[in-house]
């Protein structure tokens, strides 16, 4: 029996060194464990390195789509997985990351730690595209982050966001919403707990200034201003006290003002990050026809140039 542990511990640790570790789904796909906060899914058979130099980088002859998926706090597998499928049936690879409560709360060691190492990723496997983002709650505030380091060397990494041909918004929570939203998060049945949190998230965020908070406006004003100008969907409920309809619907407006297309989805009843889980039908027809509707873009940038190109050449 302990021999059989060991040789499964060292198969794992053997694995991870060449590939990273693999599980293979019931559904099919295969789940790449990349690091503590990265997993990639995938229906397809990929190799990938774990070298030093050219860690997670994927090895294979084609390019493949890939959707990153920015994960609320606390989100299990399980749950994301729900949301992968969607994608992963339409033959999109699937990149979750996430962050801990203890990440969110003092970002320079941990949100944007992560950020950094999502941004590693997209840049050294520019072999996936196009790129599709799908952020629910914090998940904003961590592509936010992203953003951040896009922006003090946007010239190094235009290249990604040019491969970005859409984003899904599924209540987002800005940094306002962050004394409501993260005990609510880590203590959902305990208002006690989540009372004392709240107090000491208050408490946080005015003493720890340059620690935390300073961090938390930056991202949220480069959110608001979106580096990313390809068409949006939000998807939002009237009953979210997190991710507000008045703080998305300041979003939606600034967007709208700075020529991103949005399109807009509102419940009346859904609780944060709960709309697929209640109105699970019309949730994927929206999240469908959205993703259809930036396939039938993309057909038309193609062809408008080649338009152009024998129109010239006439």
């Amino acid at each position: 029996m302990v021999f059989s542990r060991r040789l499964l511990t060292t198969f794992l640790k053997t694995n991870q060194q060449l590939n990273g570790w693999s599980l293979v789904t019931r559904h099919g796909y295969t789940r790449y464990t990349l690091s503590k906060n990265l997993d990639l899914l995938s229906s397809d058979d990929i190799k990938i390195t774990n070298q030093s130099a050219n860690k997670n980088l994927i090895i294979r002859e084609k390019s493949r789509p890939l959707v990153i998926i920015l994960a609320w706090l606390l989100a299990e597998k399980k749950h994301l997985s729900k949301y992968a499928e969607v994608y992963l049936n339409r033959g999109i690879d699937v990149l979750t990351v996430k962050v801990t409560p203890t990440q969110l709360v003092w970002p320079i060691s941990g949100s944007q730690v992560v950020a950094a190492e999502l941004l590693q990723f997209l840049h050294q496997n520019s072999i996936c595209q196009p790129l599709y983002l799908h952020g629910f709650s914090v998940g904003a505030y961590l592509w936010s982050e992203v953003m951040v380091k896009m922006n003090r060397d946007f010239e190094n990494y235009q290249p990604i966001i040019n491969r970005i041909i859409g984003q899904v918004w599924d209540s987002a929570a800005d940094v306002s919403e962050m004394e409501i939203g993260l005990p609510l998060a880590v203590f959902p049945h305990n208002k006690f707990c989540k009372a004392v949190l709240r107090k000491y998230i208050t408490f946080h965020l005015k003493t720890f200034h340059n620690a935390a908070t300073c961090h938390y406006l930056a991202a949220s004003e480069l959110f608001h201003n979106n580096l990313i100008k390809c068409p949006a969907l939000l998807l939002v409920s009237k009953s979210d006290p997190i991710g507000s309809i008045i703080s998305n619907e300041a979003i939606r407006k600034k967007w709208t003002n700075n020529n991103i297309k949005v399109h807009w989805k509102c419940w009346e009843d859904s609780k944060h990050v709960s709309h697929f889980l209640k109105y699970k039908s019309d949730y994927i027809n929206t999240l469908e026809n959205f993703l259809d509707s930036l396939i039938l873009q993309e057909n038309k940038d193609e062809i408008l140039p080649q338009k152009q190109k024998v129109h010239a050449n006439l």
